[in-house]
This record gives C-alpha cells, structure tokens and sequence, in this order.
C-alpha cells in the first residue's frame, strides 16, 4: 500500500473517530428528532442499496412508496416490491441494535429473507445451489457445496467479533466474497454493515449510485487479490460523510 494512500486512509480513521466523538457528546437526542432523522436515512438506505443493483425508482419515489403507497406508472411491479422489502428489512434491522440478539449466519439469512421477501420469495433466506458469476467481473465464488459450512464458519467469527467500522466492513467483503445466495448478497451485506455500525454507535452508511463503480472496483480487487485498502478508504470516506452530515443535522435540532 502505497505510503500516501496508508496516511490518506489514517487521517480519514482520525476523522471517523472525531467526529463519533462529537455525537456521543450531542447523545441523547430528543425522541422525535431521532426518529424523523432515522426515518431519513432508512428511506435513503432503501433507495441507494437498491438503485446500486439496478432498480430504477428514485430517491422521491421510493420515499412516497414507503410513506404513502403510491405506486409510480411503467415502473416495473418488482421494483416496488424491492423497495418495500428492503424498508421493511431495515426496521427489523433497527429492531436488533437494541436486542441482545447474537449476530451470526442465521441473522444473515433472516435478512436476506426479508430483503426478498416479496420480490423473489423462492430464494429468500435460502444458499444458492447453483453457481453463478458476476458478469463483467473476473471474481470466482465458492463451489455451492461449500457454501453452508463457509456460513456457518463465518458466522461463528461474527457472533465473537467486536462491532466495530473495521469488523463491519471486514463482514461485508467476505460476505459478498462467499455470495450464499442466487441474488441479493450486496444488498444484505450492507444491511449487515449497517447493523454492526448501529451496535457500534455509529450512524448506517449508504453506498450511493454515484459510487457504484468505485464500489465494485474495489470489491473485485480485493476478491481478486485479498487486498481491501481501495475498499476499506471508501467505506471509511462514507462513514466519514455520513457522520458529518448525521452531526450537522443533530445540531440543527438541539435545544
């Protein structure tokens, strides 16, 4: 890693942990702010992981969808039911910071579940048998067989790890790296992500559509040669970017 990138990401790192400092002294927050920010930013999760995989409602469509039930003319019917699967997976999401619940492979399948519940029903919850690729991508996944004892094995190593940012974005890469099911992997590793962050204090990260490419470059690359620096500086810039804005925002509000 060259030296400038390692001092970039370091002072990205600081950064991070400055600014969770600056929440945890804004900490606690009047209910009813908390809930309408939340609100927020679980509809914009909805949006961003959704529209990285190609669904095609917008920001202000998924969001009167979620909040009003209104459908959007030639949009395809699976894009809404996308969209209200995901929103739904995210509120359980929610749900668990606050639990006691170990996160391990069984809470990755009940996410997954819940993100394709009502879009493709048929796979929810459940491993691919089939082995499949990525087109455009030279990334190999696991032979389908193995799938099961690899989850559970990563799963027992999740339900021991510190939530921490690192170990957050150390689950999402070797989540999509296993790819357990037929569709739907980045969406539920980011959902995933999200809900090791939130145990850890900190706000959920969206990946936006205008990081897609970066995104996935950085993904491949680290699947192709077991290095995640390109990975970890995004996921470290948007988490950097979220918390500023999530502090901002706080700041607006209090008393």
């Amino acid at each position: 890693m060259p030296l400038n990138q390692i001092s970039s990401q370091a002072g990205l790192i600081a950064s991070v942990l400055s600014r969770k400092l600056q929440l945890d002294e804004l900490r606690p927050v009047s209910e009813a702010s908390l809930l309408a920010l939340q609100h927020s930013y679980d509809v914009d999760l909805t949006y961003t992981s959704n529209a990285i995989e190609g669904n095609t409602l917008t920001l202000r469509e998924t969001a009167e969808l979620i909040e009003h039930g209104i459908t959007v003319g030639g949009k395809p019917l699976r894009d809404h039911l996308e969209a209200l699967d995901h929103f739904d997976a995210v509120l359980w999401m929610r749900e668990l910071v606050a639990s006691s619940v170990t996160i391990d492979d069984k809470t990755i399948c009940e996410l997954h579940r819940r993100i394709v519940l009502r879009s493709q029903p048929d796979i929810a919850g459940i491993y691919s048998s089939h082995a499949h690729r990525i087109a455009g991508s030279s990334a190999i996944f696991p032979n389908p067989a193995k799938i099961p004892n690899l989850m559970e094995a990563f799963g027992r190593q999740l339900s021991h790890v510190e939530p921490t940012p690192q170990e957050s974005f150390n689950a999402h890469f070797r989540l999509v790296a296993i790819h357990p099911f037929s569709d739907g992997n980045g969406r539920t590793a980011r959902l995933l992500t999200n809900l090791m962050l939130l145990r850890a204090g900190y706000p959920p990260v969206a990946i936006r559509p205008e990081d897609r490419k970066t995104y996935l470059d950085s993904l491949e690359h680290a699947s192709l040669s077991d290095v995640l620096d390109s990975f970890y500086s995004l996921m470290y810039e948007r988490l950097d970017a979220t918390l500023e804005d999530y502090v901002t925002r706080l700041l607006e509000v209090k008393p």
